[in-house]
């Protein structure tokens, strides 16, 4: 006779898990009592200098900046990824070499050189090398002001950066999908845009939207041109009624919305792009069905009629 044991499950139990837990909250409790009830932080004045209209034209600059400097960079750096994966060592050599020295200098000295290009050349003139042939010609220190000084020294540098994630992007494409490409008989251009791009968006979204963030913190080095962007215009205001505390956190509270924001578009971008790709991969995999069930499907046979002669 056979008796039927029962299998009792027992819950897995972490102590130092819920220990860590407990630790986690008690120090994030200390911390906010600390910050909240700590007169020393000064939250009015917080509060009085968060909306106005100094710091929100300061935020504006800041803005603007970015949205610049972002879309420049993603071009200029398309291309010297486009040179890098080149098969002319001429134009690969040069990318790379772009991408080596802007890397290499901090964008805090490179700001400076172009603040003070004046200094090197009077004028910056449009024509052709090595001839007299000039079409147009401007003043340096006119054309290299402080916000297109900060717009370009934020390009060459954010560029250089950029055009190593799209060309990983390109690299992290399997080298089958471009033979495919080729077969299918489009050119180069129509290949790359309408099928290696979008697999590469994959790889290139995340650290992409990644250099964006750094680059709107980024921004706050342009202060050394005293344009008047976010961090510059807190400085002006501390030095001025040296509230340093309150000032830095309405600066650090600005600077935290503005990522929060750029995180939500990079998670919103991400969530429909992979809708987009699991809805192709279901398409796909439902036309295979379909040449499955029809290559196996059986052909209706034609009676045979025996002629009697």
């Amino acid at each position: 006779m056979h008796t039927q044991e029962t299998i009792k499950v027992v819950p897995a139990r972490y102590p130092l898990r819920a220990v860590g837990a407990v630790l986690a909250l008690l120090v994030l409790a200390v911390v906010i009592q600390s910050v909240a009830f700590n007169p020393r932080w000064e939250w009015g004045v917080f509060a009085r200098w968060f909306f106005d209209p100094v710091i929100l034209e300061g935020l504006g600059q800041t803005l603007l900046l970015t949205l610049l400097a972002t879309a420049l960079s993603v071009i200029f750096g398309g291309l010297l990824a486009l040179a890098r994966l080149s098969s002319s060592w001429l134009l690969s050599s040069l990318a790379w070499g772009y991408i080596w020295l802007f890397r290499s200098l901090p964008l805090i000295v490179v700001l400076i050189i172009l603040y003070n290009f004046s200094y090197l050349y009077d004028t910056l003139s449009i024509g052709i090398p090595f001839t007299a042939i000039r079409w147009a010609s401007f003043e340096t220190i006119s054309v290299l002001g402080q916000f297109s000084t900060a717009v370009v020294g934020l390009t060459l540098v954010q560029s250089a950066y950029t055009a190593e994630i799209i060309r990983g992007g390109f690299l992290g494409v399997d080298h089958g999908q471009y033979e495919a490409a080729a077969a299918l008989g489009l050119s180069a251009s129509r290949r790359t845009l309408r099928i290696i791009l979008p697999q590469a968006l994959r790889t290139i979204l995340p650290a992409g939207f990644n250099e964006i963030i750094s680059l709107a913190k980024g921004t706050a080095m342009v202060y050394v041109l005293a344009m008047p962007e976010l961090f510059y215009t807190i400085q002006m205001i501390y030095n001025r009624t040296q509230e340093v505390i309150p000032l830095l956190m309405v600066g650090a509270a600005w600077y935290l919305a503005i990522t929060s924001v750029l995180s939500l578009i990079q998670y919103l971008v991400e969530r429909g792009l992979a809708r987009s790709e699991r809805r192709s991969a279901v398409n796909s995999a439902r036309s295979s069905r379909r040449v499955v069930e029809t290559v196996h499907r059986p052909q209706p046979q034609e009676s045979a009629h025996a002629q009697l002669s």
